[in-house]
């Protein structure tokens, strides 16, 4: 755990990477840190911008993803403010280029940790806004949670995409970690050698390659055999039973942080009723529904999300009052008109990158 009283010497250690993430969009100049977490796990981190830039946004990806997933946003930011706002990604221990660790470690609270050890070993300060992404956002609601004495950095902005609270076992997919498998897996693949375990999954992405169906579904099915092809089993299975008791339920009316909470109406593994929750949990979080997208929204609705962090942004420009909106202020967001199976690809693109989206909440909305 980070220490109450963190000192300088006391800090996660941070060395400079040589190796270079082309891949994560077109960063004008960014710096690939190494952040050694206090148990010795080095996160591969992107930092573009400058220290002293006006806002920063910290990107949190989702299991068994990395934090290219947030490519579009990022290279959306980098486009819009320059170097005004600095842009800070990594991939979560066990995922990407960061180091595996033990298995025990792959719990939502360490995840939490780990963010305070790189908002201190970055020197991150002033107006932060967090954007998590499935288990992504589930550590900014553990970030949030912890004592103040152990959060470095404030979250001014929140923006909570396909998330919940806690529940998981009892809705949608996550029913699954309710049974015993969850911890059958996690006592099986502690005792299967890596190459065997590689070797189960073949016949699984060969599978998942072959699915044909509704956008979302083949968003996801190709997301599931990216994960398979790049996550070890172990860092998928270990966080299982994190999941299955993860609950940040009481600190929702704590966060104060101009919150908008994204949810896709095809999303099996975080129903929109989860949103709902966080929605009337955090006072004046606006619920941004998409009612055809699935989980992958990042990918499936970049323009929503794009635009609920500038709103994060702009609020925090203009020194908006978050008390000033009413509890639980819901808003319904709809991209499409029809479902997307009805729009060939070249509708689809129009419609994301619309610039604006139409909110709906008991009156209408403007964009900030």
């Amino acid at each position: 755990m980070l220490p109450c009283d963190l000192r300088n010497e006391d800090a996660p250690a941070l060395y400079s990477a040589k190796v270079r993430l082309s891949h994560i969009g077109d960063r004008p100049y960014p710096k690939h840190p190494l952040v050694t977490t206090s148990d010795g796990v080095r996160l591969a981190v992107c930092d573009t911008g400058p220290r002293a830039a006006e806002h920063t946004v910290v990107f949190l990806h989702g299991l068994c993803l990395n934090q290219t997933s947030w490519e579009r946003q990022i290279n959306y930011l980098l486009r819009r403010y320059g170097e005004s706002v600095r842009v800070i990604s990594y991939d979560h221990r066990g995922h990407g280029r960061s180091a595996a660790a033990p298995m025990g470690t792959y719990r939502i609270d360490q995840l939490a940790d780990d963010l305070a050890q790189v908002l201190v070993a970055l020197h991150v300060t002033g107006s932060v806004t967090l954007v998590g992404h499935s288990m992504g956002a589930m550590a900014a609601l553990a970030y949030l949670g912890r004592p103040a004495a152990q959060r470095p950095a404030d979250a001014h902005g929140l923006v909570l995409v396909a998330a919940a609270a806690g529940k998981l076992a009892e809705r949608g997919f996550g029913r699954l970690l309710a049974t015993p498998a969850p911890g059958a897996l996690v006592g099986l693949i502690e005792h299967i050698p890596g190459h065997v375990q590689h070797a189960l999954v073949g016949p699984v992405c060969v599978t998942l390659r072959r699915w044909r169906g509704p956008r979302h579904a083949t968003t996801l099915a190709a997301t599931i055999v990216t994960a398979l092809t790049t996550t070890p089993m172990a860092t998928a299975v270990g966080f299982l039973p994190s999941l299955r008791a993860y609950n940040q339920y009481a600190t929702l009316a704590s966060i104060h942080a101009r919150t908008f909470v994204i949810s896709g109406g095809a999303d099996p593994l975080t129903p929109p009723s989860h949103a709902a929750d966080l929605a009337a949990g955090i006072c004046g979080a606006e619920h941004v529904h998409v009612p055809y997208a699935g989980h992958m929204l990042p990918q499936e609705a970049p323009r929503v999300i794009n635009d609920a962090i500038r709103r994060t942004i702009a609020q925090r420009q203009r020194r908006e009052p978050v008390s000033a909106r009413p509890l639980g202020m819901s808003a319904m967001a709809y991209p499409w008109a029809v479902p997307p199976k009805k729009l060939n690809n070249r509708s689809q693109r129009s419609l994301d990158d619309q610039s604006s989206v139409r909110l709906v909440a008991g009156s209408m909305t403007n964009p900030v």
